[in-house]
């Protein structure tokens, strides 16, 4: 089973994947907030994420993080969590995800190369103002190996900070590399670095 595998600078991000106990609860919480009060945004809701509702999903993220095992990897910045969301995950590339990548409204289309990842050339979509207003900002970046398809989303909420954090975010983005589980023999799992 492809894994994902990254080298976050510990000085820039709070992992969020096995940030069990304490570890990232605080960052967690903030950033949950965060993504809760842009929902409600997306939705014409001009309230604030509820604070029950953060602190009850902080307390269950990094279960399920673990139960995703390696296919989800999510990070907040250190210093601002409430200012960047970044998540990368990994998919079976099936015929139904294809043909929702190639359904997708004309302004997703607009994506520059992405070089400089061991993933190989990848897709970049920057939206400092998508076309809907209520929505936030974001940036997205892709990479189709053929069997799976490899996404990491940073979710920028303040757009005047949106170029400032960009870089950094492309750094992450570099370092994202896939793993696979190998079987040698009958009962053997033998996992490879790409390194």
């Amino acid at each position: 089973m492809a894994r994902l595998l990254a080298h976050a600078d510990p000085d820039r991000w709070v992992p969020i994947t096995g940030s069990f106990g304490l570890r990232g609860r605080r960052a967690r919480k903030k950033a949950i907030g965060m993504l809760l009060t842009q929902a409600n945004t997306a939705f014409g809701r001009d309230v604030a994420g509820s604070r029950v509702a953060a602190w009850a999903m902080s307390q269950a993220l990094p279960a399920l993080m673990r139960r995703a095992d390696g296919r989800v990897l999510a990070w907040v910045w250190r210093s601002d969590p409430e200012l960047l969301v970044v998540m990368a995950q990994v998919q079976e590339l099936t015929p139904q995800l294809r043909v929702a990548r190639a359904t997708m409204p004309i302004e997703y289309d607009d994506t520059e190369n992405f070089t400089g990842s061991p993933l190989g050339v990848g897709e970049k979509l920057v939206m400092p103002l998508p076309p809907n207003e209520r929505q936030t900002p974001f940036a997205s970046y892709t990479w189709d190996t053929g069997t799976h398809l490899v996404t990491l989303t940073a979710v920028i909420p303040d757009r005047e900070r949106f170029g400032t954090v960009l870089p950094a975010v492309d750094e992450l983005a570099r370092s994202l590399r896939l793993v696979d589980d190998l079987t040698a023999g009958e009962s053997t799992t033998l996992r490879i670095d790409p390194a």
